[in-house]
């Protein structure tokens, strides 16, 4: 069996079919442009729903308040030790 390399070491033995293209240089920025394309993009994008916002909403809120309890209480008990240890 013939083992087969790449003529460049560092590509791991991939040759494109057609390999990319160059960007010009001085390409101009066309602001118009630039908002059509945006505004394709944004119209392909998936919106929650009100009802899926405002649940989201909700449990983030339920699990921030979760977690500063949760950290309150760590915060209380490591305070009473070193109170306990530096007495």
């Amino acid at each position: 069996m013939v083992e087969r390399r790449s003529p460049k070491p560092e590509v791991a033995g991939s040759m494109p079919a057609t390999p990319a293209k160059m960007v010009k240089k001085n390409m101009k920025f066309n602001p118009a442009k630039y908002l059509r394309e945006v505004r394709q993009e944004v119209s392909k994008v998936t919106w929650p729903s009100k009802r899926e916002t405002f649940t989201s909403a909700g449990i983030v809120l339920v699990v921030i308040s979760i977690a500063a309890i949760i950290l309150m209480l760590l915060d209380q008990l490591f305070s009473f030790i070193v109170r306990i240890v530096l007495g």
